[in-house]
Protein backbone atom coordinates (compact mmCIF):
# COMPACT_ATOMS: atom_id res chain seq x y z
CA UNK A 1 0.00 0.00 0.00
CA UNK A 2 2.74 2.35 0.69
CA UNK A 3 4.02 2.02 -2.77
CA UNK A 4 0.81 2.42 -4.36
CA UNK A 5 0.35 5.31 -2.62
CA UNK A 6 3.78 6.68 -3.08
CA UNK A 7 3.36 6.61 -6.83
CA UNK A 8 -0.19 8.20 -6.37
CA UNK A 9 1.64 11.23 -4.53
CA UNK A 10 4.20 11.58 -7.47
CA UNK A 11 1.63 11.70 -9.92
CA UNK A 12 -0.40 14.07 -7.83
CA UNK A 13 2.97 16.33 -7.78
CA UNK A 14 3.22 15.84 -11.60
CA UNK A 15 -0.30 16.60 -12.06
CA UNK A 16 -0.10 19.90 -9.88
CA UNK A 17 3.26 21.00 -11.73
CA UNK A 18 2.13 20.39 -15.38
CA UNK A 19 -1.24 22.63 -15.03
CA UNK A 20 -0.39 25.08 -12.86
CA UNK A 21 2.59 26.25 -15.50
CA UNK A 22 -0.08 27.41 -18.15
CA UNK A 23 -2.77 28.53 -15.30
CA UNK A 24 -0.40 30.64 -14.01
CA UNK A 25 0.97 31.84 -16.71
CA UNK A 26 -2.02 32.80 -18.05
CA UNK A 27 -2.90 34.37 -14.74
CA UNK A 28 -0.39 37.02 -15.18
CA UNK A 29 -1.30 37.66 -18.61
CA UNK A 30 -4.80 38.34 -18.22
CA UNK A 31 -5.06 39.57 -15.16
CA UNK A 32 -4.01 43.18 -15.88
CA UNK A 33 -7.47 43.14 -18.07
CA UNK A 34 -9.60 41.84 -14.86
CA UNK A 35 -10.69 42.91 -11.96
CA UNK A 36 -9.47 41.46 -8.52
CA UNK A 37 -12.92 39.49 -8.12
CA UNK A 38 -12.48 37.57 -11.82
CA UNK A 39 -8.56 37.48 -10.86
CA UNK A 40 -9.13 35.79 -7.73
CA UNK A 41 -11.78 33.17 -9.14
CA UNK A 42 -9.51 32.32 -11.97
CA UNK A 43 -7.19 31.25 -9.73
CA UNK A 44 -9.31 29.48 -7.31
CA UNK A 45 -10.71 27.07 -10.14
CA UNK A 46 -6.83 26.19 -10.50
CA UNK A 47 -7.19 25.19 -7.00
CA UNK A 48 -10.62 23.38 -7.42
CA UNK A 49 -8.74 21.46 -10.10
CA UNK A 50 -5.90 20.59 -7.61
CA UNK A 51 -8.16 19.06 -4.90
CA UNK A 52 -10.35 17.33 -7.76
CA UNK A 53 -7.05 15.49 -8.99
CA UNK A 54 -6.48 15.34 -5.22
CA UNK A 55 -9.66 13.40 -4.95
CA UNK A 56 -8.67 11.21 -8.05
CA UNK A 57 -5.27 10.32 -7.90
CA UNK A 58 -4.63 10.12 -4.03
CA UNK A 59 -8.53 9.13 -3.22
CA UNK A 60 -8.84 12.11 -0.48
CA UNK A 61 -12.61 13.83 -0.21
CA UNK A 62 -13.72 16.48 1.62
CA UNK A 63 -16.79 16.53 3.64
CA UNK A 64 -18.08 19.87 4.56
CA UNK A 65 -20.28 20.55 7.97
CA UNK A 66 -22.17 23.98 8.52
CA UNK A 67 -22.14 25.25 5.51
CA UNK A 68 -25.74 27.07 6.84
CA UNK A 69 -23.37 29.24 9.50
CA UNK A 70 -22.09 30.91 6.13
CA UNK A 71 -23.21 34.38 6.02
CA UNK A 72 -25.18 34.36 2.89
CA UNK A 73 -25.26 38.27 1.90
CA UNK A 74 -22.93 39.00 -0.62
CA UNK A 75 -21.53 41.75 1.45
CA UNK A 76 -21.31 40.20 4.69
CA UNK A 77 -17.90 40.69 6.47
CA UNK A 78 -16.40 37.80 8.08
CA UNK A 79 -12.86 36.81 9.25
CA UNK A 80 -12.45 32.65 9.08
CA UNK A 81 -10.20 31.01 11.87
CA UNK A 82 -9.09 27.64 10.68
CA UNK A 83 -7.05 24.42 12.09
CA UNK A 84 -4.18 23.93 10.58
CA UNK A 85 -2.81 20.64 9.53
CA UNK A 86 -1.60 20.33 5.87
CA UNK A 87 -0.84 21.94 2.55
CA UNK A 88 -4.45 20.65 1.55
CA UNK A 89 -6.75 23.12 3.44
CA UNK A 90 -4.84 26.08 1.92
CA UNK A 91 -5.88 24.66 -1.48
CA UNK A 92 -8.97 23.77 -0.28
CA UNK A 93 -10.22 26.61 1.24
CA UNK A 94 -10.98 28.64 -2.09
CA UNK A 95 -12.07 25.42 -3.73
CA UNK A 96 -14.63 25.39 -1.16
CA UNK A 97 -16.07 28.24 0.03
CA UNK A 98 -18.80 30.09 -2.55
CA UNK A 99 -16.95 33.96 -1.64
CA UNK A 100 -13.83 35.54 -2.32
CA UNK A 101 -11.14 34.72 0.24
CA UNK A 102 -7.77 36.63 1.12
CA UNK A 103 -5.52 34.94 2.68
CA UNK A 104 -3.18 36.45 5.28
CA UNK A 105 0.61 34.94 4.10
CA UNK A 106 4.62 35.87 4.42
CA UNK A 107 5.82 37.89 1.17
CA UNK A 108 7.89 34.99 0.61
CA UNK A 109 5.66 32.63 -1.22
CA UNK A 110 5.19 35.20 -3.78
CA UNK A 111 8.86 34.17 -5.03
CA UNK A 112 7.59 30.59 -5.48
CA UNK A 113 7.87 29.98 -9.32
CA UNK A 114 4.41 30.20 -11.13
CA UNK A 115 2.31 29.33 -8.38
CA UNK A 116 4.07 32.50 -6.55
CA UNK A 117 3.48 34.76 -9.54
CA UNK A 118 0.04 34.00 -9.83
CA UNK A 119 -0.74 34.99 -6.37
CA UNK A 120 1.15 38.18 -6.79
CA UNK A 121 -1.93 39.04 -9.08
CA UNK A 122 -4.77 38.10 -6.45
CA UNK A 123 -5.95 41.12 -3.85
CA UNK A 124 -4.38 39.24 -0.90
CA UNK A 125 -2.49 40.38 2.22
CA UNK A 126 1.25 39.40 2.06
CA UNK A 127 2.88 40.65 4.75
CA UNK A 128 7.02 40.92 6.34
CA UNK A 129 6.68 39.11 9.35
CA UNK A 130 9.94 41.29 10.53
CA UNK A 131 8.18 44.53 10.07
CA UNK A 132 6.55 43.42 13.86
CA UNK A 133 3.96 45.80 14.96
CA UNK A 134 3.81 47.30 11.12
CA UNK A 135 3.02 44.40 9.67
CA UNK A 136 -0.43 43.92 11.87
CA UNK A 137 -0.86 47.22 10.77
CA UNK A 138 -0.64 46.62 6.93
CA UNK A 139 -3.06 43.61 7.55
CA UNK A 140 -5.44 45.61 9.51
CA UNK A 141 -5.86 48.86 6.80
CA UNK A 142 -5.81 46.05 3.54
CA UNK A 143 -8.37 43.58 6.09
CA UNK A 144 -10.98 46.46 6.35
CA UNK A 145 -10.48 47.68 2.53
CA UNK A 146 -11.10 43.51 1.55
CA UNK A 147 -14.16 43.18 4.38
CA UNK A 148 -15.68 46.25 2.91
CA UNK A 149 -15.76 44.88 -0.36
CA UNK A 150 -17.40 41.77 0.45
CA UNK A 151 -13.74 39.86 0.81
CA UNK A 152 -14.16 37.69 4.15
CA UNK A 153 -10.18 37.24 5.18
CA UNK A 154 -8.70 34.06 6.36
CA UNK A 155 -6.03 33.47 9.03
CA UNK A 156 -4.53 30.01 10.03
CA UNK A 157 -4.48 31.20 14.44
CA UNK A 158 -2.07 28.70 15.21
CA UNK A 159 0.32 30.33 12.29
CA UNK A 160 1.80 27.08 11.42
CA UNK A 161 0.76 23.38 9.95
CA UNK A 162 0.24 21.31 13.21
CA UNK A 163 0.74 17.32 13.98
CA UNK A 164 -2.29 15.26 13.70
CA UNK A 165 -3.39 15.38 17.72
CA UNK A 166 -1.47 18.09 18.48
CA UNK A 167 -2.50 22.00 19.47
CA UNK A 168 -0.57 25.12 18.43
CA UNK A 169 -0.16 28.11 20.05
CA UNK A 170 -3.25 30.16 18.89
CA UNK A 171 -2.29 34.12 18.32
CA UNK A 172 -4.42 36.73 18.45
CA UNK A 173 -4.07 38.28 15.12
CA UNK A 174 -7.26 37.22 13.66
CA UNK A 175 -9.73 38.20 16.51
CA UNK A 176 -7.47 41.28 16.89
CA UNK A 177 -8.49 42.40 13.05
CA UNK A 178 -12.10 41.27 13.49
CA UNK A 179 -12.33 43.53 16.42
CA UNK A 180 -10.77 46.36 15.09
CA UNK A 181 -13.04 45.92 11.89
CA UNK A 182 -16.34 44.74 13.42
CA UNK A 183 -16.31 41.47 11.46
CA UNK A 184 -17.46 38.42 13.34
CA UNK A 185 -15.81 35.50 13.29
CA UNK A 186 -16.27 31.81 12.12
CA UNK A 187 -13.76 29.32 13.64
CA UNK A 188 -13.05 26.20 11.17
CA UNK A 189 -12.09 22.97 12.36
CA UNK A 190 -9.74 20.52 9.56
CA UNK A 191 -8.70 16.89 10.03
CA UNK A 192 -6.60 17.14 6.88
CA UNK A 193 -4.17 15.46 8.75
CA UNK A 194 -5.85 11.91 8.47
CA UNK A 195 -4.71 12.18 4.82
CA UNK A 196 -2.25 14.83 4.67
CA UNK A 197 0.17 14.60 7.50
CA UNK A 198 2.62 17.96 7.99
CA UNK A 199 5.12 18.07 5.92
CA UNK A 200 4.21 14.08 4.28
CA UNK A 201 4.90 13.68 0.81
CA UNK A 202 3.24 10.46 0.92
CA UNK A 203 -0.72 10.63 1.47
CA UNK A 204 -3.32 8.44 2.24
CA UNK A 205 -6.59 8.00 1.02
CA UNK A 206 -9.57 8.81 3.03
CA UNK A 207 -11.89 11.58 3.98
CA UNK A 208 -11.05 15.24 5.33
CA UNK A 209 -14.11 17.02 7.47
CA UNK A 210 -14.51 20.58 7.63
CA UNK A 211 -16.36 21.60 10.34
CA UNK A 212 -17.86 25.52 9.95
CA UNK A 213 -18.86 26.85 13.48
CA UNK A 214 -21.10 29.74 14.28
CA UNK A 215 -20.43 32.97 13.40
CA UNK A 216 -18.73 34.81 16.74
CA UNK A 217 -19.69 38.50 17.32
CA UNK A 218 -16.48 40.57 17.97
CA UNK A 219 -18.08 43.80 19.23
CA UNK A 220 -17.16 44.48 22.74
CA UNK A 221 -14.60 41.67 22.62
CA UNK A 222 -10.79 41.35 23.97
CA UNK A 223 -8.57 39.75 21.48
CA UNK A 224 -7.24 37.49 23.79
CA UNK A 225 -10.37 36.05 25.15
CA UNK A 226 -12.16 35.89 21.84
CA UNK A 227 -9.33 33.80 20.98
CA UNK A 228 -9.59 31.87 23.63
CA UNK A 229 -13.42 30.85 22.48
CA UNK A 230 -12.25 30.17 19.43
CA UNK A 231 -9.42 27.91 20.12
CA UNK A 232 -11.90 26.18 22.72
CA UNK A 233 -14.28 25.51 19.74
CA UNK A 234 -12.04 24.03 17.02
CA UNK A 235 -10.02 21.92 19.48
CA UNK A 236 -13.23 20.46 21.10
CA UNK A 237 -14.57 19.97 17.48
CA UNK A 238 -11.34 17.93 16.46
CA UNK A 239 -11.66 15.75 19.42
CA UNK A 240 -15.46 15.28 17.81
CA UNK A 241 -14.35 14.55 15.11
CA UNK A 242 -10.76 12.93 14.89
CA UNK A 243 -10.94 11.07 18.65
CA UNK A 244 -8.64 8.36 18.05
CA UNK A 245 -5.89 11.20 17.61
CA UNK A 246 -6.45 11.99 20.93
CA UNK A 247 -6.37 8.80 22.60
CA UNK A 248 -2.77 8.71 22.36
CA UNK A 249 0.58 9.32 20.81
CA UNK A 250 0.61 6.39 18.53
CA UNK A 251 -2.78 7.09 17.64
CA UNK A 252 -2.52 9.86 15.31
CA UNK A 253 0.47 8.23 13.62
Amino acid sequence: MYIVNLLRAVLHLLFMAITVIPWATAVVVAAPFMNSTKVYWMCARWLKLAVDGGTVILGIKNKVIGFENLPTDAKAPAVLLVKHQSLWETFCMAALMPHPLAFVFKKELLKVPFFGWAMARMDMIHIDRADGARAFVKVVQQGQRLLDQGTWVIMFPEGTRIDRGQKGNYKSGGTRLAIRTGAPVIPIAVTSAKCWPRKAFVKKPGVVEFSIGKPIPSAGREPDELMREVEAWIEAEMHRLDPSAYESPRAAL
